[in-house]
């Protein structure tokens, strides 16, 4: 079987866990036999300088990737592409004036790559592609599956979402044949917000594979606690909520350090509040991560802490399990469906977000057995067995 699949990141240059999770999720469905025709936006600069063309992986034989010249970039807003529009004055204007221009700049390629490919089943990662999936559908006839890694009520927290965006999500799925789903808990949001019927959404969890954990080294300080907020600082994931029940938990155990590993468009709004709750030498704020050193940061920590508003699913806790840090999860979170060895927390509870930090900190057994046992349900998932569950939808779809 041929999928034809459309993407927005992919390692190395991916700067979330939707490139995370798509280059599990093609890893796996290779090892399961399926062959992948991979479509990516890249602006042309970008590409000749990553060797984008060059992409490829050990763990992947069966794909082949398909760059588009785009300037859509990875968890790009609306504002944000008008502001790399501007920076890229003088250049050959191929690109859409705005971000939904450009989107249909980019399904407007996808009808032409599905003219020209052969595949069985189309797949589209979240909203930027759903055109482009659409289109291809129409080009080809073949069904199209939808992959809801996030909705717009996720990535605002619920407040002031872009009601183009939200059309065009709803639109993806109503044409779609089958959506998949991240967690449960974003399949009711796509029942309730959308009004998609529950028969047509399959929950396929996002996963970790042990292999995909780099070696490397990196010592806990024993004579300070250290605390990890990994993340893009954004409204969704809650970094605002972190940085107030540090404030609470310094109240009660003055030697922790906080550590804020991220980027975004709150990282300036976070630094201040920080500062201006008189804890900016307790939080070490380290920029964006990547590769090796966003698993050295989980080693170093003696807790990772994920306080999002929603979070669809949320791999980054998986990941700090992996390397033996216990975590706190918002409650409002799609990882608690695989993750019961954590502590949880509703995001807005800054009290008992505090007291669990001291908790977690100040008694080694309940460290040692957070620890312990969470390692052991993590291993235990393997993105190979969510491709399978993939695959079981595409069969569906092909009467198989």
């Amino acid at each position: 079987m041929k999928v034809l699949m459309f993407g927005w990141e992919f390692p190395p240059m991916n700067t979330g866990g939707l490139g995370t999770a798509c280059y599990g999720l093609t890893k796996g469905l290779s090892q399961n036999g399926i062959d992948i025709v991979l479509v990516l936006p890249q602006a042309a600069a970008e590409a000749d300088r990553h060797g984008f063309l060059k992409i490829r992986s050990a763990n992947i034989a069966n794909i082949k990737v398909k760059p588009v010249k785009s300037a859509m970039a990875a968890y790009m807003s609306p504002s944000q592409y008008e502001q790399h529009m501007l920076k890229m004055k003088g250049i050959k204007p191929i690109y859409g004036s705005n971000l939904f221009e450009e989107v249909e700049r980019f399904a407007h390629e996808a009808t032409r790559i599905a003219r020209e490919e052969q595949f069985d089943i189309i797949h589209a990662h979240d909203w930027m592609t759903y055109e482009a999936g659409i289109a291809a559908k129409k080009a080809s006839g073949k069904p199209l599956v939808v992959h809801v890694h996030a909705t717009e009520f996720d990535r605002t927290g619920g407040l002031g979402a872009n009601e183009h965006v939200y059309h065009i999500e709803k639109e993806g799925m109503q044409q779609a044949d089958a959506v998949i789903a991240v967690s449960g808990y974003t399949k009711q949001k796509i029942i309730e917000h959308y009004g998609i019927p529950e028969s047509k959404i399959r929950v396929v969890h996002n996963a970790i594979d042990r292999d995909d954990i780099p070696k490397v080294y990196a010592e806990r300080n024993p004579g300070q606690k250290t605390v990890l907020y990994l993340g893009r600082i954004t409204l969704q994931k809650g970094p605002d909520y972190f940085i107030e029940a540090a404030k609470k938990a310094l109240e009660s155990e003055p030697n922790i350090r906080f550590i804020v590993a991220g980027s975004g468009d709150m990282e300036q709004a976070v630094i201040e509040k920080a500062a201006g709750l008189g804890i900016g030498h307790n939080v070490l704020f380290a920029g964006y991560l990547k590769n090796d050193d966003i698993h050295k940061a989980y080693r170093m920590a003696d807790l990772y802490v994920m306080p999002s508003v929603s979070e669809p699913f949320g791999i980054t806790p998986l990941e700090a399990v992996m390397n033996n840090t216990p975590v706190i999860i918002s409650k409002q979170s799609g990882v608690k469906e695989v993750l019961k060895h954590s502590l949880q927390v509703d995001f807005w509870d800054i009290d008992q977000m505090a007291n669990k930090m001291v908790a977690a900190l100040r008694y080694k057994e309940m460290h040692s057995e957070l620890q312990r046992n969470s390692y052991d349900e993590v291993s235990r998932l393997s993105w190979s067995s969510s491709a399978q569950k993939c695959i079981d939808v595409y069969n569906s779809l092909r009467g198989v």
